[in-house]
Order: structure tokens, then sequence, then C-alpha cells
């Protein structure tokens, strides 16, 4: 049993509140036992485990698994979680709350044996309070019931369990409400800026309670940036909103190249007692979208090059450390990508936060269906119950990130051939969003909008920007027929037909490409788990295809080099290739062809700079200037094995180099280190890359060997992964085959006392008949 020894402080009389992590200390056991709510069941026996937690990605995959395809062919099921505790004897006035960021789905939660609630959509926050059942004088069992059984649910994977992060919440019984704090910057120019705070206060008590609001803005670099001072009484068993405004001067706006955040801190005081104190992070900047210039950030145009990006973080399933969103975050930044949206569900709160600090902006996306659904289990069977609640609740979370500038209420609705039904849910759910956030625009990804009359009916023109998956040209037609349209591409494939369309439109706010990153699920048959048509693959590693897009979008001068490869010699079932995806990949980034006989080799250059000159051993193949198109510089060239090297020139001048070496045979196991720390954290997480390399050092694109991993204490192998979307190797394990010379290993460190001195981990790679690689990384509190 766990006893909180924060609130003890709370209880011998501190006055704000207290959010403590409650991650730590569950039980965890699959299976749909009756009675397990119980508050005197016998859990001695459960799995101990710390959230987030996704029980589902431990497997095993399956082709009998009724998830089936769209859910990676993983389990699905019930799974209980239990939590033990004990608190002290609060003051009277004191409440309890316990918050989830998601529980994936169908949860139900209860408390000493009384049912909270039941929440299905598995992306929502919610919360509940405990005060009413609170034992103070002994133990308190929260248990929650997620149940996945109906399957198939989903499109695709989207794990089980209790996979974001849990508070408990302590206040006074007057305090801040949940989700109540709004900051917006509806004024803003270079030397001045209007912060409109909002707020709501809850007195839960009987009397009425006179009270001062008090309001900080603190600067990105800790500084006192403005102060306001608020006085009201609120009555008993009544909730007040206030809203006030700072006039701030020579702000700092947010900015993908400068994303400055601000605090506002705001304090409930009663009778010299502070009652509650919250803290918001918010950026100023204006985001606005127009029918003549498309995207404008503090007034300035801006081209969206976004991304979509399921939730599962590969080897972590959907319980993903915030380590491997930054790596992948950081790559596709370096690919020119700007843009996110959170396909097809709203994102894990500290995602944003994440976005917020790294200068994402974001499409917030709310709902895969609607009352037609996709799946014979997924979320059309709550829909009319459930979703104008479940989009409030996310909006009222997530309307304070910077990084947020777009609200998207469906993702190819199948409502939408009957007008109708369709029309009435979507301005419905436009009104919901503006109600709780009036400073944003609500979009659609709409789907085969002529094919249902969405341009011409009045369901485009319900939404304040319209948005379209993949038929860009007859969104471009729309707005000619009504110019006064603003659009934007929800969702595009990555043909370069429709990257010219983007840049030759000003209209056109931006695209979204499909896919960021490889996923799990959305595959069509067995034996292949995930989806392969990403920039990045599961573990966070760029893909010859992403090279193209990067010679696109990307600001800094680059070249890269691949060969394109024909369809009859894509290798499908070339265990030297690992078999797998190759059959839709097309672009190989080695000069280590499967035929090393005299053959041609088509070779492309994907570079944003004026010229590209190519040579092979030193022996120049012609340089080629820039195609006005956007396509790749291409040569075909007799093989010869040695070095490949294209040198990009802008104004003459040499801005970068692109090299592919042949490989001999396979000598050794190189490591690399992805990120540069191991945190001390449950979001902390080294990735370890494993290559094959010849004597040389160059990598062995045809490398499949069992690699196994070896970590000195207090380091812990957390999973192990590759870019093999048809193995069905565990990814809780210490040994995986290389896919294309490659597999990575994701360390973290154990459990240890904190301000206890960190021992240097040391990472081993080994494989029969190669010569083991190690590097060591120092774990940082």
């Amino acid at each position: 049993m766990i006893l909180l020894a924060s609130v003890l402080g709370l209880a011998r009389g501190a006055d704000a509140r207290v959010v403590e992590n409650f991650d730590a200390g569950w039980k965890f056991v699959s299976g749909a036992l009756a009675g397990a709510e119980r508050p005197d069941l016998d859990d001695s026996t459960w799995k101990p485990v710390t959230l987030p937690h996704d029980w589902s990605i431990a497997g095993p995959f399956a082709e009998t698994n009724q998830t089936g395809g769209a859910g990676g062919f993983l389990p699905g099921g019930v799974a209980w979680y239990r939590k033990t505790f004990s608190l002290p004897e609060l003051s009277r006035d004191q409440r309890v709350f316990i918050e989830f960021d998601g529980v994936m789905q169908n949860s139900d939660v209860w408390f000493n044996g009384f049912l909270l609630g039941h929440r299905p959509n598995g992306y929502v926050s919610f919360r509940y309070e405990l005060t009413p059942r609170l034992n103070f004088s002994g133990r308190n069992v929260l248990a929650v019931r997620a149940d996945t059984s109906a399957q198939p649910a989903s499109r695709w994977y989207s794990g089980g369990g209790i996979y974001r992060h849990v508070r408990l919440v302590i206040t006074a019984s007057v305090h801040l409400g949940w989700e109540g704090v709004f900051v917006a910057t509806p004024k803003i120019s270079t030397d001045q800026a209007a912060v409109q705070i909002q707020a709501t206060v809850t007195n839960q008590s009987a009397a009425g309670q006179i009270i001062t609001v008090q309001t900080a803005l603190v600067g990105p670099d800790g500084s006192n940036a403005g102060t306001m001072v608020t006085n009201f009484t609120v009555a008993g068993g009544a909730a007040v909103d206030f809203r006030r405004q700072i006039i701030l001067s020579n702000p700092h706006l947010w900015s993908p190249d400068s994303p400055q955040l601000y605090t506002a801190v705001i304090k409930i005081i009663s009778g010299g007692i502070k009652l509650d104190e919250s803290s918001t992070d918010f950026g100023i900047r204006e985001a606005k979208f127009t029918s003549d210039s498309g995207f404008l950030l503090n007034g300035e145009k801006m081209v969206l090059k976004g991304v979509c990006l399921h939730q599962d973080g590969g080897a972590f399933g959907v319980a993903v450390p915030l380590t491997i969103w930054e790596d992948r975050l950081k790559t596709l930044r370096s690919l020119g990508v700007n843009a996110i949206r959170t396909a097809h569900e709203p994102p894990a709160p500290e995602f944003l936060d994440l976005c917020d600090r790294m200068g994402f902006f974001v499409m917030d996306e709310l709902f895969d269906c609607w009352t037609v659904g996709k799946k014979p289990f997924d979320y059309h069977l709550y829909f009319n119950e459930w979703s104008k609640r479940d989009a409030a609740d996310t909006v009222r979370r997530d309307r304070n990130h910077p990084c947020v500038i777009l609200w998207s209420i469906g993702n190819e609705i199948h409502d939408t051939p009957k007008p109708e039904i369709a029309i009435p849910i979507a301005r419905g759910l436009v009104v919901v969003c503006h109600e709780n956030d009036p400073t944003r625009p609500v979009t659609q990804a709409l789907f085969r909008p002529n094919s249902s009359g969405d341009y011409t009916n009045g369901l485009a023109d319900s939404l304040d920007v319209i948005g379209t998956n993949y038929r860009d040209n007859e969104l471009l037609a729309a707005q000619r027929a009504r110019p006064e349209r603003k659009i934007i591409n929800t969702e595009e494939g990555q043909d370069r037909q429709q990257w010219l369309r983007l840049r030759d439109s000003p209209s056109l706010a931006g695209q979204f490409l499909w896919a960021g990153v490889d996923y799990i699920g959305e595959s069509r048959q067995w034996p292949r788990v995930g989806y392969a048509g990403g920039l990045l693959d599961r573990t966070g590693a760029v893909k010859p295809i992403a090279f193209e897009r990067q010679s696109w979008w990307s600001a800094a001068p680059m070249v890269r080099l691949a060969r394109r490869v024909a369809p009859d010699d894509r290798m499908p079932n070339d265990p030297g290739y690992g078999g797998s995806e190759l059959h839709t990949q097309v672009q190989f980034a080695d000069w280590t062809p499967r035929n090393p006989a005299p053959h041609d080799e088509t070779v492309e250059a994907y570079s944003n700079c004026e010229e590209v000159e190519l040579s092979l051993n030193g022996k120049s193949l012609g340089a080629q200037k820039i195609n006005a198109d956007a396509s790749p510089r291409v040569w075909k060239i007799p093989f010869a094995p040695g070095l490949l090297e294209a040198v990009a020139k802008n104004g003459g001048k040499v801005v970068a180099i692109g090299a592919l070496r042949t490989a001999g045979k396979p000598a050794r196991i190189e490591l690399t280190l992805q990120n540069s720390t191991l945190k001390n954290s449950w979001d902390g997480v080294a990735i370890v890359r494993a290559s094959v390399v010849d004597a040389a050092g160059v990598p062995v694109p045809g490398a499949a060997d069992l690699i196994s991993f070896g970590v000195s204490e207090p380091g812990v192998i957390a999973a192990v992964d590759s870019g093999d979307n048809e193995s069905h190797q565990p990814f809780q394990a210490s040994a995986r085959h290389a896919y294309q010379g490659v597999c990575t290993a994701f360390i973290k460190v154990a459990s240890r006392p904190a301000g206890s001195a960190a021992s240097t981990v040391k990472i081993t790679a080994r494989a029969t008949g190669l010569e083991a690689g190690s590097l060591t990384v120092a774990p940082e509190d």
C-alpha cells in the first residue's frame, strides 16, 4: 500500500493544490475477471506495472487475433488495473480528484468499490472526484477495467490499458475548474500584445466566499511580464467565470524558429490564505488562414509542410516515452516538416507540450468516424451519446497550446453521402469547438467531396477552413468557384504533382503527407503487421523516400543519392534484404546492389541546390541543373563498385556532398547513439542503432544477422525493433534480426533513488561471426 508523502505535507496545513504523479504502484492482469473492482480482492499475484502501460504491445502477433491487420494482428481483450494507497486525513474543505489522460478503451473506474464512471473513447482525458468515497482511516483502492475485446474496433493499432499518465489532484473547496483556464492573444503587433485570461472559479462548499484572483504573466526568461488583481464573490455551490486582459509591451512572439513560451500563474486567495494556484503555458502568436495567401503566422505567409502521425511509438506501442517523439520530430524537422496532423485522434497532452517547445504547428483531430462506422466496433457505436462531450473536453484541454492552429472534426467521414445527417452533425461540432475556443478555425478532412456534393450542399461551407484528402485538384476547383473559401490539403500522397500544386497555389495553406512515420496496423494481409509508407521507419530512421521530400521542403542545402530499382528487381523474398516491404520500396540508399555483375543502375540525386555533379570512383559523370518541375536529377550508369559521390553547388560554391560506397563482407557491428542523453525518468530513452558494417565501416545493406544486445546496470533494455514490417519477433526482448543491415535497441534506466550516483551504462551488441560493438552513455537526472 502506498502512502503519499507529498500529501502529508498538505494535510499539515499547506493551502494550495497538490498535483501528485500517480503512475507508480499499479498492478495489472489481463482477462475478464469477475469482482476485480472489489476493495477486498486479493491482487497479490497481479503483475506490478508503472504507467503509462500498453499491455497489447507485448503480443504475441497472431493471424488469429481478432484485431486483424487493422490492429497489427496484436491481441485485444479485457485488462484490469488496481492501485492501493492511503491518504492522511485532509481538512474538511479539501477535495480529491483522479485525472486520466487516456485509457484504451471502454473504461470503467471504481473507487473503494463504487463505480465512478464509464468512458468509451480511449483518446480523451477525463477525471472523477474521489472525495465522497475517501477512506481516511485505512486503504483506498482504485480499480480500472479497460475493454478492447470487441474487435475490430480501429483501422490502426490502438493498444490497450492505461496507456497515458494519471494524476491525483487535491484542492480546496474553492478552486479553479477542470480545464477552466483559457489564455488567448486576440491583438498582436511587434511592440504590443493583448493577453486575455479567462478562468472558471468553482465553490464546492455551502458558504459563499469573497476571493481575490491574482494573475501574473511570466516571460520566456522567467521575468515578470505583467500582473492583475481581481476581487469578487463566489456563492456556495456555484461557479463564476471571469475574464481580464493584460497589455504586454515588446512581446516575444511564438514561431517555429523562436518558440517562445509565457506562463500565466493564477492564484485564488481568501482571507489571506492561498486556496488554489495553477500555471498555464501559452504562446503569443497570430495564426490566420486566408482565402488568397493561405496561412499567415504573425502576419507573414508560411506554407504548412505537414505530416500525419498516428500515436504509436513502434516497439513501445501507444505508451510512448517522450524521448521517442522528440527524436522523431527532430528528424522530421531536418526534412523540412513544420506541421503535424494528429491522425485521427487527440494526442497525449505531453505531445502538444513538446510541439509547443519545438515550434511545430498542429492540426488537432477529434474523430475518424461519426455515425457510420469503418469497423464493426469503432466509435460510431458511441458517437451520438458522447461526441459533443468528447469534443468539448478535448478542445478545452488543448486550447492553450500555441502549436494548435486548427481543429479537425473528422477524417474521411462516411456519413457525408447523406447530407441530411452529416450537415447537422458538422455544424453542431463546429459550434462545440467555437464555444470552447472562439480563437481557432475548424476544418474537416473531406472524403470524396465531389461524389457526395460537399462543395455544393453546404457541408464544406459549414467549416472555417475547407480540408480535403488527396483530391487537391478538386479542392482548388472548389475555391475557384467560391474564391472566398479558405482551403488546406488535410491528407496527401507522396506524389510530386501534389507537391507542385501546393508550391504553385498561393491560396492553398499547406498539406499533410501520409505518413510521417511508419506505424503498426492498417495491414491488408498477414504476415505484414504495419504500414510502411512513412518518411521514417518505426524506429525513427530516415527512409530513402524522404530524401526527395527533403529536397522540396528543406531550406538548408542538401544532396542525397539513391538507386531507383525497377519493379521486377525489388527482391520480394530476398532474405539478404530481410524480405518484407521491398515490394513497395523503389529507392535504396546504397551502392551495393544484389547483382554484382555488369549492369546499368539508375541513380537519382535529390537536392535543393542549383547544380549537382555526380562522379564514380573520381570520374565525373556530368553535372545537372535543378529541374523546374522539382523532379530529381537522374543518371543511368554502368555499375562499378567503389565510391559514388554527388557534389552540390550554389553560386559555384560547394554547399553539400552526398556519397554512397560499395560494401564488402560483413565484419563487425557498429553502435551509434541516436540521441544525446539518457535521462533517469520514464520518458528517458537512449536510442541505440546497431549497423552491420564491413572492415572499412561501410554499412552492409543485405545483412540480416540476429543481433543480441546487452546492457550494464542501471540500464535495462526496454525494447528492440527494426524497420521490418513483416517481422513477428517480440519487441520486449534483447535480440533482433537486422533489417537492411540495421536494428535498434531502446535503453532505459532502472529505478534508483533520487540523488544517488548514476553509473555509466555500457551497451553491447553481438552476432555470430561478427566483431562485437559497444558504447557507453551516462544517465542524467
